[in-house]
């Protein structure tokens, strides 16, 4: 069931979904989040899309957030709110609220958000491209406990994952992380079966795609090892190998569907690790509403991104913080300059 409303308010949305519920014969709620997609209208379709499918596992009430924003000065003024209501089979299994913001409305979003969650419910926030270089400050993101982005969208995937880890807030995550899942489960999974200390690693994989640095980052922060970084043809992530002092562990997947695991003295084993979809990654991150530290742990590590046989090192990602104190250093005088501090090695 489907009910658009022309210059509408909250109130009058709230007041629709409760007439669209009785209506279908559901008034019942039986929703555990509310999910609210913050989306241009050029990848609506495809973010509402991935929302339902991913609502199927976690009911939820899904509010898309579109900014309609002119150039023109008499558009600007011209604030309005446009909605549509989606219930029953149009929706999933939960309920979808299609939001267009126009004009000066656009940049108080919140304001017509808040009075739509549901109440005493988890919220998550998630952009599926163009988030803001803070999530934990947007106006829309301070109204929930898990901001959902994705750098993989993004035009330039490995700077957007540096502001990654200089505004990090617990409650952040990203999809680029989302995606490496299987490999972190299968890597873990040959350590407990062939233990040895690990001396050294190489990640394989597509240039500039942040999933092959987030892995090579985890493994030098859980193992503290140097971690080579290759590039490959793709797609995306295709080979780890781990340096044992038993022999060498290889998983690898040239196919981006496929991939074998090699162990010394074992016979070599197919392992089924197919590219999933944004509605899979998505309900992966909705299972879990506390923060991801080991996340944390890994984006904030830092990475010296160096091409074709580069090694991550145990060097911070620097934020503006750094950045600025570093710039004042270079224009202090020499003479003035107090000695600077050994860095600790890891």
């Amino acid at each position: 069931m489907k009910i658009d409303l022309t210059e509408t308010t909250s109130s009058k949305i709230n007041q629709a979904l409760v007439s669209a519920r009785r209506a279908i014969g559901t008034p019942a709620i039986g929703m555990v989040l509310t999910l609210v997609v913050v989306t241009d209208e050029e990848n609506a379709y495809d973010a509402l899309k991935s929302a339902g499918d991913a609502s199927r596992e976690h009911p939820s009430r899904i509010i898309a957030v579109i900014k309609r924003v002119s150039r023109s000065p008499r558009a600007r003024r011209d604030a309005r709110l446009d909605a549509e209501v989606r219930v029953g089979s149009d929706a999933g299994t939960g309920e979808t609220v299609v939001l267009r913001l126009h004009g000066e409305l656009a940049n108080h979003a919140q304001s017509v958000v808040l009075p739509l969650l549901l109440p005493d419910a988890p919220v998550v926030v998630w952009w599926p491209e163009d988030a803001p270089s803070d999530p934990a400050k947007d106006p829309l993101g301070a109204l929930a406990q898990r901001r959902i982005t994705d750098t993989y969208s993004a035009e330039l995937p490995l700077e957007e994952l540096a502001v990654r880890a200089a505004t990090y807030s617990p409650g952040d995550t990203d999809l680029a992380w989302t995606r490496i899942t299987p490999w972190r489960s299968m890597l873990a999974a040959a350590l407990d079966q062939q233990p040895a200390e690990v001396i050294g690693a190489t990640v394989e994989g597509e240039s500039d795609n942040p999933s092959c640095e987030l892995l090579a980052m985890w493994l030098a922060d859980r193992l503290d090892v140097p971690v080579e970084r290759t590039i490959s043809e793709g797609p995306g992530l295709t080979a780890v190998r781990m340096e044992t002092k038993n022999g060498v562990i290889v998983l690898d997947r040239a196919d981006g569907s496929l991939a074998t695991l090699s162990m010394q003295n074992q016979p070599d084993r197919a392992v089924a690790l197919k590219r999933r979809d944004t509605a899979e990654l998505l309900a992966e991150e909705l299972r879990r509403l506390d923060p991801d530290n080991t996340y944390a742990s890994a984006v904030k590590f830092g990475v010296d991104r160096l091409h074709a046989g580069g090694e991550v090192k145990a060097a911070p990602i620097e934020g503006p913080v750094e950045k600025a104190d570093k710039a004042a250093e270079a224009k202090a005088p020499a003479a003035k300059k107090a000695p600077a501090k050994k860095a600790a090695s890891k």
